[in-house]
């Protein structure tokens, strides 16, 4: 679909076929009747909170980033989405450090402390360059192999990780599948009812849209996490435990770069070409591999079906149950951490 976030019909349009449209213009249609007012499912987390952020120099960037657990132990990367950061992770994180797990929750680049070492660099928030900089972390690190977990922009770099350097991703899990994008492939039209659910891409297309981005992100970002979990009673305390990670002086700009590069608006850096044709023709994943899906999400995702032969390894497909909507996660850690320990499995 094009926004990517279960945009999707990126590669899908190219790879799963026409058959796709349907599906996504039937989820438009309940999206857009859905009744937002119950919101009674799923209560929001624990008051935890991560207490230190650690600083490293990695690739282009100085990546800020939360870590629990025993150094000497199995790595987990966990990787926020947007609107989102990385207090998704607050709960799922000490469920996975006491089963001995070592726990790395990064900030993406435009987000918290992570920052641009130089003024120079562009700021881009193409697929392939966010992938580049975890790669980048793990080398910093000195991490050889990891696994990589994620939702919403997280998942699709878990996607990428996972497809473009297997030898780095011990196993995978990614919220809403298979994520990989193509430019070129989302130049395509969706159904009218499928486009309403992207309108934030359009309105992000316009130097309005950058505008409008910049002075009210907080509100924009509250009213994008009650579309995509609807059933989410998450209060003011908890979303503005995230909303300080917006304030990133590079947060607009990658946020708005993202999703002009999507629909082909935005160059990308010639650097990371060779990346995007591996990935122009939807890879397919070869590690162990669990997907899942809220069966509340109230943002645009494919059905499972649709991507099922992305998967090569063993791999399996899980809905969560009980109005859990795209901030799975923060909406279901247990059920997130279980998936993570599960995915272990595979690989051993």
């Amino acid at each position: 679909m094009i926004y990517d976030r279960r945009r999707f019909l990126n590669n899908a349009f190219m790879t799963f076929g026409a058959a796709e449209l349907s599906i996504i213009g039937l989820q438009s249609k309940q999206f857009i009747n859905q009744n937002f007012a119950d919101a009674s499912m799923s209560k929001p987390g624990s008051n935890r909170s991560f207490d230190q952020i650690k600083q490293i120099n990695a690739g282009v960037l100085n990546i800020g980033y939360a870590e629990e657990g025993s150094e000497n132990s199995s790595v987990v990367i966990l990787l926020h989405g947007w609107p989102y950061d990385i207090q998704s992770f607050v709960d799922v994180t000490p469920l996975l450090v006491s089963k001995g797990y070592r726990v790395i929750i990064p900030y993406l680049r435009g987000y918290g402390t992570t920052k641009f070492l130089s003024d120079e660099t562009l700021r881009n928030g193409q697929q392939s360059a966010l992938a580049v900089d975890i790669i980048d972390l793990m080398d910093a690190l000195r991490i050889k192999k990891a696994i990589i977990a994620g939702f919403d922009w997280g998942a699709r770099t878990a996607n990428i990780i996972a497809a473009l350097w297997p030898d780095r991703c011990k196993a995978m899990v990614a919220v809403s599948g298979y994520l990989i994008g193509n430019p070129e492939a989302n130049k395509m039209p969706l159904p009218p009812a499928a486009e309403l659910q992207w309108w934030y891409q359009f309105y992000f297309a316009t130097e309005r849209g950058r505008a409008g981005y910049e002075k009210y992100r907080n509100d924009f970002a509250k009213l994008i996490w009650k579309i995509a979990s609807p059933k989410w009673n998450f209060d003011d305390a908890v979303f503005d435990k995230s909303a300080i990670s917006f304030n990133n002086p590079d947060h607009v700009s990658i946020v708005i770069h993202n999703y002009r590069w999507r629909l082909g608006l935005a160059d990308g850096e010639k650097k990371y070409d060779d990346l995007e044709k591996h990935l122009a023709v939807a890879p397919v994943i070869t590690v162990p591999s669990i997907t899942l899906e809220g069966d509340a999400n109230g943002a645009p995702h494919a059905d499972s079906n649709a991507y099922i032969k992305k998967f090569s390894g063993k791999y399996v497909h899980r809905v969560i149950n009980g109005g859990i909507g795209h901030n799975l996660p923060q909406e279901a850690p247990k059920d997130f951490a279980d998936a993570i320990i599960e995915v272990d499995s595979y690989s051993n």
